[in-house]
């Protein structure tokens, strides 16, 4: 009976009989792949994935753009059979391939599925939480290449003093950039330009980058396309979803391996040894299990695990290159800090805003968004002027008459200790002091500051100290404040 159960759970998501990627072929500075959809029901759809970059493509870039190609598809292992590779990959592209399509899957089952309002899920899919076992989180889809091959690597002498920063115009991959800049390295802000309205958060910051830094690049993608064309091939999506709008994606969360593979040709060509992302502090403090299915709460690609795992790869695939971040250890209420006080030109080019609006060639945040409400919070519980990203007058009065009851996607103590700053005023409710939230965080599973590179790690540490009031480490469920952190100059291996 409990295997009947989990057969008709699975069954339930189950839309596609496969997906097959074609091998990428490569013209000039275009890489293309074709993706077929099989539906249940026999039918076929077919959509080409571009990517095009601003230098010349090789050949021996074909392994990083089938890996980036094949990205995309880890957040349908759920409602698929299998997942057809039409080429070879090598025995460790496989294995990261196969952890992959695990991991999104159960966060897409329990974050997307179970414990969200997804507005977008017809309600009929919506599985009866006393019936979820702890392999209903599993993909159904199994990952089918042509043949596994031997491991090779692509050997480059990488410059350990070159940084490349997956940039979006944001506060983060901002002040990863200015960081980095200070410390001395050669820095390349590499920004993916998604064909629909993300890029109108990007453009400030790619205008800029483009102006004052020839080490700037740009790829275009269509990628975002795909993922509403998958959209309208899940029979779990209501019909009219490309007439909704929302602050979440409807199912998507592996995102951030797409980037990083589809901009691994630069990083090889430019022989740039340090890939970093802009993810800062979480706080996994709670429970990381629902109903036996381990999860990230959907936030894996920014974990520390995952740039484990890559490091993993890349040691067998890409020796040499290595991915971090610079703002794991301090929270976004400290990190939009120090961008605005100690890097204000670069502050004024961030733009966070789910629906940003272009008027006389000025780029604008709506201010009303939850993305732009967690930012106004930020920037007026650190005592700042919102105006310098063209926040207008009337968006910091809509912020304190709906902050009160705006359901934010923060940290709770993060949220907290942003109220406890605004001292009630508006809407902003009562909250007591959460002295962690502006401290740099010491936990080795989480945000290790051993793994920071040797030749930043002084020096990235110093300027953290400057704005934050010590450091902490997690004991028995709770931050507590700690000595200076001594391990400055030993590389911790995990």
């Amino acid at each position: 009976m409990h295997w009947r159960r989990y057969t008709i759970q699975r069954n339930k998501l189950r839309c596609l009989s496969s997906i097959s990627l074609s091998e990428p072929t490569i013209e000039k500075n275009t890489a293309k792949a074709k993706i077929i959809v099989h539906t249940v029901d026999g039918t076929k759809y077919y959509f080409t994935l571009i990517n095009t970059y601003e230098e010349q493509l090789q050949v021996h870039h074909l392994p990083l753009l089938r890996l980036a190609f094949c990205m995309p598809l880890m957040n349908y292992g759920l409602f698929s059979e299998k997942i057809q590779l039409h080429f070879p990959i090598s025995k460790a592209d496989f294995s990261l391939l196969t952890d992959l399509n695990l991991i999104f899957s159960r966060d897409i089952f329990v974050n997307k599925i179970v414990r969200s309002t997804n507005r977008y899920i017809l309600p009929e899919f919506f599985p009866d939480p006393e019936k979820i076992t702890h392999r209903d989180g599993d993909p159904t889809a199994v990952i089918l290449p042509t043949q596994l091959i031997a491991d090779t690597s692509i050997d480059v002498d990488m410059d350990v003093m070159k940084s490349g920063i997956l940039s979006s115009g944001g506060k983060d991959s901002l002040l990863t950039y200015s960081l980095l800049k200070e410390l001395g390295s050669t820095v390349y802000p590499l920004y993916m330009n998604e064909s629909g309205g993300h890029w109108k958060t990007a453009l400030t910051a790619y205008r800029y980058h483009k102006k004052t830094d020839p080490n700037t690049q740009r790829v275009w993608t269509n990628v975002d396309r795909f993922y509403g064309f998958m959209l309208d091939h899940l029979r779990l999506i209501r019909s009219d979803h490309r007439k909704k709008w929302d602050d979440i994606y409807p199912i998507r969360l592996c995102i951030f391996p797409f980037y990083v593979f589809s901009l691994l040709p630069i990083f090889v060509e430019k022989k740039i040894k340090n890939l970093l992302l802009g993810s800062e502090f979480d706080d996994f403090r709670s429970d990381i299990q629902y109903k036996g299915i381990q999860h990230y709460f959907g936030l894996y690609d920014q974990h520390q695990d995952y740039d484990i795992r890559m490091n993993q790869w890349y040691r067998t695939r890409i020796p040499g290159l290595s991915q971090w971040s610079a703002l794991r250890n301090i929270s976004g209420l400290v990190g939009q800090n120090i961008l605005v006080r100690r890097y204000p030109t670069l502050a004024k080019q961030q733009r966070s805003c789910h629906s940003c609006h272009i008027k006389n060639g000025m780029v604008y945040p709506c201010g009303s968004c939850l993305k732009c409400l967690g930012i106004l919070l930020y920037l007026l519980a650190n005592k700042t002027d919102p105006t310098i990203m063209k926040y207008r007058q009337k968006d910091v009065t809509f912020f304190y008459k709906h902050i009160g009851t705006s359901p934010l996607s923060l940290d709770k103590d993060e949220k907290n200790q942003s109220f406890f700053l605004l001292k009630q005023k508006g809407s902003v409710p009562r909250s007591e002091c959460v002295e962690h939230v502006e401290k740099i965080h010491v936990h080795p599973s989480t945000c290790d500051p051993g793994l920071y590179p040797i030749q930043f790690r002084e020096g990235l540490l110093q300027i953290l100290e400057k704005y934050t009031t010590g450091y902490c480490l997690l004991q028995n469920g709770g931050w507590v404040p700690m000595e200076k952190f001594q391990d400055r100059s030993v590389t911790v291996v995990s």
